[in-house]
């Protein structure tokens, strides 16, 4: 999540331009420290700072927040009574035995919101409800070899209901919206995946968003699926305390995402990040090189092991580290974490980057020799005239892209950077 503004920014050029989406304004952002305006109008803009804020570092005394927001006290005290009477902050327990009267930190109130997150993947289906603390409520998932159009969308329609459902009356109303994560190239690499061609083609003519639009009245967003499982990491993970970093997400495919002076930078096309189309050598003549998908995505894996006889869903849990799936899975590590360190190399290079953060839809056992293997990967490479990222293993696993996707119009209903996630690179 972002700051609000630049530091010591004036009025017309800092936290005002930066919520309306001046092209410009985020630059030099602070991450930390969002800021706010004590003039008069600024009523909305200085209330979202402060539940930032608060999303940012955790429960926070109203002083401390007046020193994060450059708020005055009194407008934090104005601020924090009327969040609180529209159920979007909470008390917790007075923090005693300092010097003077205990504070008493404000929270974000997990009842005052919530939204809905739709992973729409090349093997499976989630839809996730979010509380107003970014928290997973109810999940509910739908395998499948293929997404099939003519039924994905009822099964969608069907969740849909069953979630508002959860939700009763009162608590309904408190549903800001849904947000979709999807491959951009749903229907793409159909004979990697042994899909037929008219199977696949038939997702370039639909429209994702359009068809869940028509299902609610609530604001509909949409996301590539790994950028929005970067946005999840970006406001709920590692993104808190990084600026700069390569988000790198392991799925049936390898993808990713990127963070620019802390926000989602998306590209010309909304592909930036897209690292699994990463090419694994030079172009000579002959045949093209790989793409890095090819080799570091969980499709590879799961192939491996039907070959030898074992269950491919070991990938999701601890089997994935014990025999006799482990041979297959070294066998796998040395083919994806050269490829994936090459990528975060060349980024780093391109880029100047703080970190690469690595996270995926399997188990933490595999994501913690995922990351000891590109991490010695690296190691091999010179890095003379470079900074090397820091590694980083990603905190929000395999719900990463349902979250990311929940939290687009959380967002745009809270956040006082509205165009965070979706915003269009100059």
């Amino acid at each position: 999540m972002m700051s609000a503004g630049r530091e010591g920014a004036d009025m017309e050029n800092g936290p005002i331009a930066a919520a309306a989406g001046g092209s410009h304004a985020h630059e030099g952002a602070q991450r930390l420290r969002p800021r706010g305006s004590n003039q008069v109008g600024m009523r909305q803009f200085n209330e979202r700072v402060v539940l930032q804020a608060i999303r940012l570092h955790g429960p926070l005394p109203k002083a401390e927040i007046a020193r994060l927001t450059n708020l005055t006290a009194q407008t934090v005290q104005i601020i924090i009574a009327r969040l609180e009477a529209e159920g979007l902050v909470i008390k917790h327990a007075p923090l005693r035995g300092r010097i003077g009267q205990p504070s008493v930190p404000m929270a974000l109130n997990p009842e005052g919101a919530f939204s809905i997150g739709i992973k729409i993947g090349r093997r499976s289906l989630d839809v996730l409800l979010l509380d107003f603390a970014a928290q997973v409520r109810e999940r509910l998932t739908l395998d499948y070899d293929f997404p099939d159009p003519d039924t994905l969308f009822d099964e969608i329609r069907a969740r849909l209901k069953l979630l508002r459902k959860s939700l009763g009356p009162k608590r309904g109303q408190l549903l800001r919206g849904v947000g979709i994560a999807a491959p951009l190239s749903l229907g793409g690499w159909q004979s990697l995946l042994g899909v037929a061609p008219q199977q696949a083609a038939r997702w370039h003519e639909i429209d994702i968003e359009a068809e869940v639009q028509e299902m609610t009245q609530l604001p509909v967003a949409l996301c590539k699926d790994t950028a929005a499982a970067c946005v999840a990491e970006l406001v709920a993970g590692r993104g808190r305390s990084v600026r700069s970093f390569l988000y790198v997400f392991v799925d049936t495919f390898i993808g990713g995402g990127l963070v620019i002076d802390s926000h989602l930078r998306s590209g010309a096309t909304g592909n930036a990040g897209a690292i699994g189309s990463m090419s694994m050598g030079a172009a000579l003549r002959g045949e093209p090189p790989r793409q890095l998908l090819s080799v570091a995505s969980l499709f590879t894996l799961e192939k491996m092991y039907a070959e030898a006889g074992l269950d491919t869903g070991a990938a999701a849990d601890a089997r994935a580290m014990q025999a006799p799936w482990l041979p297959v899975t070294q066998a796998w590590l040395a083919l994806a974490a050269p490829g994936i360190a090459l990528a975060a190399h060349n980024a780093a290079a391109l880029l100047d980057l703080e970190s690469v953060i690595i996270d995926g839809s399997f188990g933490r056992e595999l994501l913690a020799a995922t990351l000891a293997q590109v991490d010695a990967a690296l190691a091999r490479y010179d890095w003379e005239g470079l900074a090397r990222p820091s590694l980083m293993a990603g905190a929000i696993g395999a719900d990463a892209r349902a979250v990311g996707g929940a939290l687009l119009p959380l967002y745009g209903s809270f956040s006082p950077d509205r165009d965070l996630f979706l915003k269009d690179d100059v």
